[in-house]
């Protein structure tokens, strides 16, 4: 029997076809949207039915991630003032390039090569000349590339950004690049990781364990999330995002007898157990996570997904209790795409302050590439079988 939210939503569906076929899919939105199916949307709405609801369009991964693949090769390059390339820019690439390896688009992966070939040409402008965690994580792309393709040149170019990461030190053996923010984990743990991945250097891999495993009870708060930086006890949403991305990142490709290893497992299920409990009725996260009257944010929610999926794949959680978590979280950022494959609700980037109200009056943009990225990511992980038939 329906509920009359559920017989709202029938009323307010329209189809262009016949009413047998309406009610079809009229069924289907209704299990979508309100749990009523173990399914995932790709087995109730096929791609050219689910054009015809009124309404939000709930996207597939599959969908989703070649749309926002197209959104961002029809675009122009996204800067960081006159510094080169935005890492935005660098992890939406890494998304979309994943993404068209997972469903073997070599249209798509020569389209995406093509486009980040003029990295590596001297004087391009697109590489930032600063020694700094925000210009040198742009060599995850080429590193991406050359674990795909084995494109030595592109290995040779990634790893000296890998390499200029760890050319100064400070006397703890960490990159004379940390700063103590939130971001860093990821800036610096993903370049590091690309490059154990590419080459199987564990040198790689010990950067990246142990700038991650120092940044945890740094910022780690007893109940799992992170500040965003020592001075400023506030858990902004996309910051602890690129914690749970970096720590996924690490943890999935990090050899098993590492002896980081542990600390950086125990963080990382720590985080995942306190997301639980703070996601939204509507499936996403907010801007600041742990505040019930923030907004709902997409570039946090994509990232916080992203990473549940990733342990979820990789063994590190337990599906029975994140695949619903995971699932929930993919129909509100289907629901969030625009019809130009623009990602809404999106946090503009944001430097640290000590003000609890600067996190609260952040502007809102559509498009931004901190939000693409993450449902990018996510879309990729969520093209693996297991996730058709995951009862939420």
């Amino acid at each position: 029997m329906q509920t009359d939210d559920q017989a709202w939503l029938c009323r307010s569906v329209s189809y262009s076809g016949d009413e047998s076929r309406l009610a079809a899919r009229c069924a289907a939105l209704v299990a979508l949207l309100f749990g009523g199916c173990g399914v995932l949307a790709a087995d109730l709405l096929d791609a050219a039915d689910s054009r015809h609801v009124a309404g939000p369009v709930i996207y597939t991964p599959a969908e989703a991630g070649a749309f926002l693949t197209d959104n961002l090769l029809a675009r122009d390059f996204m800067f960081y003032g006159e510094d080169g390339l935005h890492y935005a820019e660098a992890a939406t690439a890494v998304g979309a390039l994943r993404f068209a390896e997972r469903t073997a688009s070599t249209e798509a992966v020569r389209r995406l090569r093509e486009r980040y070939a003029p990295l590596a040409v001297p004087g391009s402008g697109l590489v930032g000349q600063r020694p700094h965690v925000d210009f040198a994580v742009i060599g995850i792309v080429p590193l991406e590339i050359a674990r795909q393709a084995g494109d030595a040149e592109a290995r040779r170019f990634g790893l000296a950004f890998a390499d200029d990461q760890w050319h100064d030190t400070l006397p703890n053996g960490l990159t004379a690049q940390t700063r103590w923010w939130i971001d860093d984990l990821y800036m610096v743990g993903m370049l590091q990781i690309q490059a154990y991945r590419v080459t199987g250097d564990r040198v790689y891999a010990d950067r990246a364990a142990r700038q991650l495993a120092a940044y945890l009870p740094t910022l780690q708060h007893e109940n799992g999330l992170f500040y965003h930086s020592p001075d400023v006890p506030v858990f902004w949403g996309r910051g602890n995002g690129w914690v749970a991305a970096a720590l996924a990142e690490v943890l999935v490709s990090l050899p098993a007898d590492h002896p980081d290893r542990t600390v950086l497992l125990d963080g990382y299920l720590r985080m995942m157990a306190a997301l639980l409990a703070y996601q939204a009725d509507n499936g996403m996260w907010r801007q600041i996570v742990d505040y019930p009257y923030a907004w709902t944010e997409s570039s946090a929610t994509g990232m916080f997904a992203f990473a549940m999926a990733a342990g979820v794949n990789a063994g590190l959680l337990d599906a029975d209790t994140y695949a619903p978590v995971v699932i929930a979280a993919w129909r509100a950022l289907a629901a969030h795409i625009d019809s130009a494959g623009n990602v809404r609700e999106i946090c503009v980037g944001t430097g640290k302050k000590n003000d609890f109200e600067y996190y609260l009056k952040r502007p809102r943009v559509d498009g931004d590439l901190h939000g693409q990225a993450p449902v990018l990511w996510l879309a990729a992980e969520l093209l693996d079988d297991r996730w058709r038939r995951v009862a939420p």
